[in-house]
């Protein structure tokens, strides 16, 4: 699923408009159609007064359609129309011409901010001020009005998206409505990807409002949300008369003394993600932990016992997960430059293999072409540099993903999985319990038995880090998200597997 900027989303609606052809205020109520629905199915029998705080624009036509629609449902909708300006939009009035007569639906009109005492604590409160057309932020009396709302203790629904927030930039300063709750028209707005919007989009919703897929044929963007049905479409069936060479043979490099866990959790997720064979080259010293907890691997002993030290003869390997819980020693350094040179396999770079190249800039010369690196913030950081806000970093993991040819996936709530060629692919599975100390080796695992398996670079990139939240998500449905360890997401991954697989 792309994700369109704003300019380009009211590109798709003109489109549709003439194409269709449908008016614009036809296509309004078909989408407060759509909204009135996800409004109907999220507070069901509703008793409580719903407050609609209109500007007068297309998404304040929007929350009048919605007042309508909900009156005759029988909630109680009041409507507060703020009109600032006195500009309005041909819809917008065409909207207020429609409502039903005065009795039905409370309407009040504010020319300027008032106080928001007339609000009860126990009203839902839906802000319909700004859609996405807003291009600068709110300056007074906007601002004044927006500070009001963020001061209420009600639950706030937004339309479209929070009014005050840039949908494709960094929106400064605190003139934002902080939703509960965002529902979106179509797509998902960038904005609500961004960690930095999070308690101003709250939980977010997109509902489909029928736009013309035609479209999608000439409208180009590089971004896109990730979706089963996308997903589905790189699985390898498997055949008959296959055996354990067909799926590949792995190598993990991993783990150091006090630090096997590592290894383990990413041997066994390997193994989960359907890799034929597996061998893990570790300190000598995790020799009884790995055959005792990963019976189904081989062990490689490095000549070391607490650290890695030495390069394996990779020429055997289809792929190699690189760096949960190595440390840095400097023989490991070392060893690490020396298994860049040789490799001739895909490669996944995790953990301290990032923190090496890091400290060891010189080591890029080195790294193949459509290597797959899976840093959380701190490491992107330390590998990249900082950056003043999360759209300078989203720029920056894209700019770095072309610059050394390779799939960067920076982990987080919708990871994000930049390609070499300057796409870059959000993800939507997963929750907060996997906050959680191995989870990243577990997705190194994954990964590494995708790419041995022979899935594309961009293809196990994308499929792993959606199997690992998916595994995530249904461990977290038996167990909870407080007590989730990084283990359970390798016991969900055969649930996650068949769920994915599931047609349509």
């Amino acid at each position: 699923m792309k994700i369109y900027s704003a300019a380009q989303t009211r590109a798709w609606d003109a489109f549709t408009i003439e194409k269709e052809p449908i008016s614009s205020f036809e296509l309004m109520n078909r989408a407060v159609r759509v909204l009135t629905d996800w409004f109907l199915q999220t507070y069901p029998s509703f008793t409580r007064p719903v407050w609609i705080l209109c500007g007068t624009g297309n998404n304040g036509g929007d929350g009048l359609a919605l007042a309508r629609h909900l009156s005759w449902e029988d909630y109680d909708a009041k409507v507060l129309v703020c009109d600032f300006s006195g500009k309005h939009s041909e819809d917008f009035d065409r909207q207020m011409a429609v409502l039903p007569a005065h009795g039905q639906i409370s309407v009040t009109t504010w020319h300027k901010p008032e106080s928001l005492d007339l609000i009860p604590p126990d009203a839902l409160v839906v802000d319909a001020l700004f859609g996405s057309g807003l291009n600068r932020c709110l300056e007074a009396p906007w601002a004044q009005l927006v500070a009001q709302i963020n001061q209420l203790p009600n639950e706030i629904v937004a339309i479209d998206l929070p009014s005050g927030l840039l949908a494709d930039a960094h929106t400064p300063g605190e003139a934002v409505v902080r939703a509960t709750k965002t529902f979106s028209f179509e797509r998902p707005k960038l904005a609500f990807i961004m960690p930095e919007n999070a308690e101003r989009v709250g939980q977010w919703s997109v509902g489909s409002i029928g736009l013309l897929p035609e479209y999608e044929a000439t409208a180009t963007s590089p971004y896109g949300l990730m979706t089963p049905e996308k997903l589905r479409q790189f699985i390898h069936p498997r055949a008959k008369f296959s055996h354990k060479g067909t799926y590949g043979h792995a190598l993990i490099v991993a783990g150091s003394y006090g630090k096997m866990g590592a290894a383990v959790l990413a041997s066994r997720a390997c193994l989960r993600a359907g890799a034929g064979l597996l061998s893990v080259h570790s300190p000598s010293s995790g020799y009884l932990v790995l055959q005792s907890a990963v019976p189904e691997a081989m062990f490689v002993p490095d000549k070391r016992a607490r650290y890695w030290s030495a390069v394996p003869d990779v020429g055997q390997y289809s792929a190699i997960g690189v760096g949960p819980g190595i440390d840095k020693k400097p023989e490991t350094a070392i060893a690490f430059e020396g298994l860049l040179q040789a490799a001739k396999s895909p490669l996944v770079l995790d953990a301290d293999a990032l923190n090496l190249l890091a400290e060891n800039t010189g080591f890029w010369a080195f790294v193949p072409k459509n290597t797959i690196l899976t840093p959380h913030l701190k490491e992107f950081e330390r590998l990249f540099g900082k950056a003043a806000d999360d759209f300078a970093r989203l720029a920056l993991l894209q700019q770095k993903a072309m610059e050394h040819k390779v799939v960067i996936v920076l982990k987080g709530a919708h990871t994000a999985i930049a390609l070499p060629s300057g796409e870059c692919w959000f993800n939507n599975s997963g929750n907060p319990g996997m906050a959680t100390g191995g989870s990243g080796d577990v997705l190194t695992g994954i990964i590494t038995g995708l790419l041995a398996q022979g899935y594309l670079a961009a293809e196990a990139a994308m499929l792993g880090v959606y199997l690992h939240g998916l595994a995530g998500d249904l461990a977290a449905e038996q167990l909870g998200e407080q007590a989730l360890i990084a283990g359970d997401l390798v016991a969900f991954l055969p649930a996650a597997w068949k769920d994915l697989s599931k047609s349509g």
